[in-house]
């Protein structure tokens, strides 16, 4: 039976729109995500709608407030999780904020890092499929299916 664990992920834009808030995923050694770059985001709670949780999230990772937000698309991840659970992600851009962003939460510290360099930061395998086209001007939003198998990225297709 397939019940994702549902979440968001968000990319934030400087005020300049050169460089994206990310966090580097350095304090807890049980992570996951332990020595990554990531963009803000979790799990979605029963009692909110998507874009109330990475209003959330964002808010609790970084504290700051999304202005102008839009959803760039989605990402199905079989056997992401740790255990091999299935995660569904809704990918967004955040393209002004209020507030002056944290420089470090209970995940790990919080950077700007200039877009044309989201490429050679260690980031999950699979990021490199579907980050370019959160930043790529298209106004449609995509939908990816990207199967995990041992942390692992099997295939990624996408469509808009």
């Amino acid at each position: 039976m397939y019940r994702p664990i549902l979440a968001t992920l968000a990319f934030i834009l400087s005020r300049d729109k050169k460089s994206v808030l990310l966090v580097h995923r350095n304090k807890r050694s049980d992570d996951q995500h332990l020595g990554k770059y990531n963009g803000l985001g979790g799990k979605m709670k029963e009692e909110e709608d998507v874009f109330s949780c990475v209003r959330r999230e964002v808010e609790e990772e970084a504290g700051i407030v999304c202005g102008k937000t839009q959803l760039r698309g989605t990402v199905n991840w079989p056997g992401f999780g740790a255990g091999g659970e299935d995660w569904f992600g809704f990918i967004f851009l955040v393209e002004n904020f209020h507030g002056e962003p944290l420089s470090e939460n209970e995940e790990g510290d919080l950077h700007w890092k200039l877009i044309s360099e989201l490429g050679t930061l260690p980031m999950w395998e699979g990021d490199k499929y579907f980050i370019p086209l959160v930043f790529d001007g298209n106004p449609l939003p995509f939908y990816g299916y990207m199967p995990y198998r041992n942390g692992r990225p099997q295939s990624w297709n996408f469509s808009r």
